[in-house]
């Protein structure tokens, strides 16, 4: 990427792309924060809108049907027919959209409470998945995060927006591509790693040293998100059926409950080495088995296939304007062939704001 592009691209991050907080704008203008900032990495899952300023990736979702049941109906950039759960966590916590001065000089004299994105969709833990997405990899995103802080320190001094940094919530979603594009779907990091756990243990040491440079940077409140049943999303079961047959990859969720478990190890043992740090795990294998296993308790009709397409192999690109789509999206887990939809998003929302709010609180 040139240096203009570059410079662009992050500056379009730290003004506006938490435009998850867009739906914040309706909740109680009253209520204090939990927190006053939300910063979030990752991929897809929690990427509202990145890749679309990235011009490398082919992982964008500027395009209907992404985006159709947003408040314009317009694609955003988000993986899904709606909000994500980026969307969802700012708008339960109340954080509202922070504009930087170039772009708007004159803020009201009042606390901050602002939330960023920095999230690509198709990123990893492992910078070699990034080679076939040209997504920005997780550890190449906290060089935009320091352009942020230099930009707050800039608005309300060091001080201040080192209170806000270190008082902020961190979101870090991550950690399917890795597997599916690098161990799974292309096996080039099998000649690496003999085995899938010593692989987990290798993107395992990633996250740690990711973790510890955003405390580096001052960050202190961090929710982790584990792996979800990756045999379970359509685009892996269409890989694998047979007779027409489609079914969960068990070995594929075998592994992913592998990597979870050592996941819950690991985070006590990094907040125990970072003090005053508090690292929550986000448990999202349970809850999206749940609703694989009982989807009528969701509302849920379909649970194997995505409502975009066929639902077998269409995201990105191949999920476009000229893709049917279901008939109820609400009925549907997932959107595309890999992404939730946001009915499914809100669940697990929803679950999440309630175990964020019992870990975090004053």
């Amino acid at each position: 990427m040139s240096t203009y592009k570059t410079k662009t691209f992050t500056l379009f991050i730290a003004a506006t792309l938490l435009s998850s907080c867009n739906a914040a704008t309706n909740a109680n203008a009253t209520t204090q924060p939990l927190f006053p900032a939300i910063l979030i990495f990752g991929d897809s899952t929690v990427d509202t809108g990145n890749n679309n300023y990235h011009s490398q990736t082919i992982f964008k979702a500027k395009h209907l049907p992404y985006g159709i049941d947003l408040p314009d109906h317009k694609a955003s950039g988000r993986f899904t027919n709606g909000k994500i759960f980026s969307d969802i966590i700012a708008t339960k916590l109340n954080i509202k959209q922070f504009v930087p001065p170039f772009l708007q000089p004159n803020l009201p004299d009042q606390d901050i409470v602002t939330g960023v994105c920095f999230a690509s969709a198709g990123a990893g833990y492992d910078d070699r998945t990034s080679l076939s997405t040209k997504a920005i990899p997780v550890s190449e995103q906290p060089k935009m995060f320091k352009n942020y802080i230099a930009r707050l320190k800039s608005i309300v001094g060091d001080k201040k927006a080192m209170e806000i940094v270190n008082n902020a919530l961190v979101i870090i979603s991550a950690g399917p591509n890795d597997f599916i594009l690098n161990y799974y779907d292309i096996p080039t990091r099998r000649l690496d790693f003999p085995n899938i756990s010593s692989y987990q243990d290798f993107v395992l040491k990633k996250l740690d040293n990711f973790v510890q440079e955003l405390y580096s940077l001052g960050c202190r409140n961090f929710l982790v998100g584990g792996l979800p049943p990756m045999g379970c999303l359509p685009i892996q079961m269409t890989a694998k059926f047979r007779n027409g047959i489609r079914f969960c990859l068990e070995q594929e969720n075998r592994d992913s409950v592998l990597y979870n478990q050592k996941l819950q190890k690991l985070l006590p043992q990094i907040e125990a080495s970072n003090n005053g740090s508090k690292i929550l795990y986000s448990n999202v294998y349970d809850p999206m088995m749940d609703m694989m296993q009982n989807p009528s308790k969701y509302g849920f009709k379909e649970t194997k296939i995505g409502c975009c397409g066929t639902g077998h192999v269409e995201t990105g690109f191949m999920c476009n304007a000229f893709s049917p789509t279901c008939k109820n999206h609400s009925e549907f887990m997932f959107f595309d062939s890999i992404h939730p939809s946001e009915a499914t998003y809100n669940y697990m929302g929803s679950l999440l704001d309630t175990q964020i709010r019992g870990w975090f609180k004053p």
